[in-house]
């Protein structure tokens, strides 16, 4: 088997088309459509299915990765699991640097795809973050494995360039007509790609980058963040100053909130970006015009975060009994 061979019939092909529901229970008064893009659908769980996957065919197309490459990244989330299946499949080894707070599932998940973990146990001194240390670890690597290949998802512009794909069945589900798309931020991979594909297609739709707390992605001062998969500890190089149409900031407990009520009320279990995405369009719902399109990217599945947001033991240690929030077994008050 070579990395090359045609993969039209395995399971990379499933990779994109997620499906697109509208959403009438979440927000049963509202004067605006709301549709949920479920990219927990992909076949590794998440929407990071897509850059990872455009990321190694592209690098396979211009020779960069062959049979013998090893691949190396930094993520302890969804673009590692993304890549572990997508370099299973082809055969090719991948080592993953991850940091002391990667989740023992997750570590479990890229183990089974036969990723190999090195994991970073000490934070970078001068900003006291893993991500920086995380990185000269994978230059390391990198120098210990003369042509390796590293995707560098936080800078490079195929992983905003697949999600060209991801704003195309969007728009072409809605008939180009898409007033509003909220989009949790990291890499800025997905605000930017999205963004690309409405400006070259001269769509009116606005673009809603939802961030944490915290990130210094957008300017803000940088704190202690405990839900992943949005926000970032150094502006990724993928960042262009005027992408977002407006940009909503939210706390980990506003995405703990947002995904119970998201489960609550519509029956999806998503992960905690979901959940600041929710809290973003509540927040934003007076704002929005009456009879506006508005598409909610849910990036990832909520069977991730079962021992943290969906943990009433775990809500309650960091955050206190929170009466407003919506419990799982049932001890809290229910909102609403």
């Amino acid at each position: 088997m070579t990395v090359c061979e045609d993969e039209g019939d395995g399971i990379l092909a499933a990779i994109g088309n997620t499906p697109q529901v509208r959403l009438r229970r979440l927000l049963p008064d509202a004067q605006f459509e709301l549709y949920a893009k479920l990219e927990s659908l992909n076949p590794g769980g998440s929407i990071k299915d897509r850059p990872a996957h455009a990321i190694i065919t592209e690098a396979i197309a211009r020779g960069e990765v062959r049979p013998d490459t090893v691949v190396i990244e930094s993520s302890s989330g969804n673009l590692a699991i993304g890549l572990a299946q997508v370099c299973a499949y082809h055969g090719l080894r991948l080592i993953c640097v991850v940091d002391a707070k990667t989740t023992v599932q997750n570590i479990s998940v890229l183990r089974a795809f036969g990723a190999e973990v090195d994991c970073v146990d000490r934070r970078d001194p001068a900003t006291g973050e893993y991500l920086p240390a995380r990185i000269e670890r994978v230059r390391e690597l990198l120098a210990r494995y003369p042509g390796s290949f590293w995707p560098n998802q936080y800078a490079n512009p195929t992983n905003a360039r697949a999600h060209h794909q991801t704003m195309h069945e969007i728009a072409t589900a809605l008939h180009d007509r898409v007033d509003y798309v909220f989009c949790a931020t990291s890499t800025c991979g997905t605000l930017r790609g999205c963004v690309q594909y409405v400006r070259s297609r001269g769509l009116s739709t606005r673009v809603v980058a939802v961030d944490a707390e915290g990130s210094a992605i957008f300017g803000g001062a940088r704190r202690k963040r405990l839900i992943p998969g949005h926000g970032a500890a150094v502006r990724p190089a993928l960042f262009q100053p005027g992408l977002a149409d407006h940009v909503v900031h939210v706390t980990d407990l506003d995405c703990v909130t947002g995904c119970r009520l998201l489960v609550r009320r519509e029956a999806i279990l998503a992960g905690g970006s979901s959940g600041a995405i929710v809290t973003a369009i509540l927040r934003m719902r007076h704002e929005l015009e009456a009879g506006a399109r508005c598409v909610a990217i849910l990036p990832d599945r909520g069977e991730r975060y079962l021992e943290t947001v969906y943990s009433d033991a775990w809500v309650e240690a960091h955050f206190g009994h929170v009466p407003d929030v919506e419990p799982v077994a049932g001890r809290w008050a229910p909102v609403g």
